[in-house]
C-alpha cells in the first residue's frame, strides 16, 4: 500500500470514529435529566409556564415575551429568531396573539416542530370578533386546559422515552388548574350580579366574563394595536357614572394613561371611581414571583377583581 493511499485510509478512520464518538455523546446526552438536551421556546409565559410545569427536568425553556410585555405589538429581535431557529420545539398562542411576529412563526413552521397551543381550543368555543378570534383564552381556566393538553402532547412527540413521567407531571398540573377553574368560580360568586362589571384598557377577560358571569367592557379592542378614542372614553365614562361602577383596572402590560384619562372623564362628569389594582392580562409577572405563574396569576387577578368591586 502506497502512502497516499495509506493516508487516505487513516483520514477516513478518523472521520468514521468521529461520528461515532458525536452519535455516542448525542446519545448520552439524551438519556441524561440533568443535561437538558431539548431547547423548548415560547412566545409568551402562560404557555412557556405549561411546559416548564410539565418537562422541566428534561427541556430548556425559554419565554420570549417577559413581565409586562404586549404580544400584539412585539417585534421579534435577531437574538428571538436565532433562539426560534435553535429550537427543537416552539410553542405559541396562535389566533392572531402575536401580531407583528405572526409571519416568522408561520415561516418556522415549514421547518421546525411548531404548536399553536391556543389553536387546540375547538372553534364552537372561541369568540368571534371581525373574522378573527380573541387570543385572549387563557382567561376560562377550563378552555385553557386544551391548551395544556397541545403542549403536552407535544411533549411527548418530542420526548417519547419521558412519556411516563410527562403524563404524571400533567395530570397533576391538570388537576391543578382544576381547582383554580372552582375557585375562580367561587369567588367570583361572592359578588352580587350588578357587582359584577370588569372594565379595563383592552377586551382581554371576554372569556373570563363568560366563563365566570362578568360583564366585560375594555377602551380598546381585542389587540391593542388600535387606539382608544374620545368617544370611545366618553361612552365608557358615562356607562361607569351611570351603572356607579367603583372600580376600573389597569393592566401590567398596557399604559396606565389608558385609564387614567378614563378616570378622569368620570370625574369630569360628577363621578369618583377608584383603580382598584393592576391587572395581568397579556403578560404574567415577574419571573420568581407568584404571580410568574399562570396560576398565580389568575388567582392574583380575581383576588384583585373581587376585592375592588365588593368595596
Amino acid at each position: 500500500m502506497n502512502k497516499k493511499m495509506f493516508r487516505k485510509l487513516v483520514i477516513f478512520a478518523i472521520i468514521i470514529l468521529s461520528l461515532v464518538l458525536v452519535g455516542c455523546q448525542k446519545s448520552e446526552k439524551s438519556a441524561s435529566d440533568t443535561d437538558k438536551p431539548y431547547s423548548v421556546v415560547a412566545t409568551i409565559g402562560m404557555i412557556g409556564d405549561i411546559a416548564t410545569n410539565l418537562a422541566a427536568e428534561y427541556v430548556e425553556v425559554t419565554t420570549l415575551m417577559g413581565a409586562g410585555v404586549d404580544p400584539h405589538l412585539y417585534k421579534a429581535s435577531a437574538n428571538d429568531v436565532k433562539l426560534l431557529h435553535n429550537a427543537d420545539l416552539i410553542l405559541y398562542g396562535g389566533l392572531h396573539l402575536e401580531g407583528k411576529m405572526s409571519d416568522v412563526l408561520d415561516s418556522l413552521s415549514a421547518t421546525k416542530r411548531t404548536v399553536a397551543a391556543s389553536e387546540a381550543i375547538p372553534d364552537e368555543h372561541l369568540i368571534g370578533h371581525a373574522g378573527s378570534y380573541d387570543p385572549h383564552v387563557w382567561f376560562d381556566v377550563s378552555l385553557w386546559l386544551h391548551a395544556v393538553e397541545a403542549v403536552y402532547n407535544s411533549l411527548i412527540d418530542l420526548l417519547p422515552e419521558h412519556t411516563t413521567e410527562i403524563t404524571k407531571n400533567y395530570e397533576s398540573y391538570r388537576a391543578q388548574l382544576e381547582q383554580l377553574h372552582a375557585y375562580v368560580q367561587e369567588t367570583s360568586n361572592t359578588l352580587n350580579k350588578e357587582q359584577r362589571v370588569l372594565i379595563t384598557a383592552h377586551d382581554a377577560f371576554e372569556y373570563f366574563g363568560r366563563a365566570y358571569d362578568f360583564e366585560v367592557r375594555g377602551l380598546q379592542g381585542t389587540s391593542t394595536v388600535s387606539e382608544a378614542g374620545t368617544r370611545d372614553v366618553q361612552d365608557l365614562a358615562q356607562y361607569i357614572v351611570d351603572h356607579k361602577i367603583k372600580a376600573i383596572f389597569i393592566e401590567s402590560s398596557v399604559p396606565v394613561k389608558t385609564i387614567q384619562s378614563l378616570q378622569e372623564a368620570v370625574k369630569a362628569k360628577g363621578f369618583n371611581v377608584v383603580i382598584g389594582g393592576e391587572l395581568f392580562s397579556d403578560a404574567m409577572g415577574d419571573t420568581g414571583t407568584k404571580e410568574g405563574t399562570y396560576i398565580g396569576m389568575v388567582e392574583h387577578n380575581i383576588n384583585t377583581i373581587v376585592s375592588a368591586l365588593a368595596l
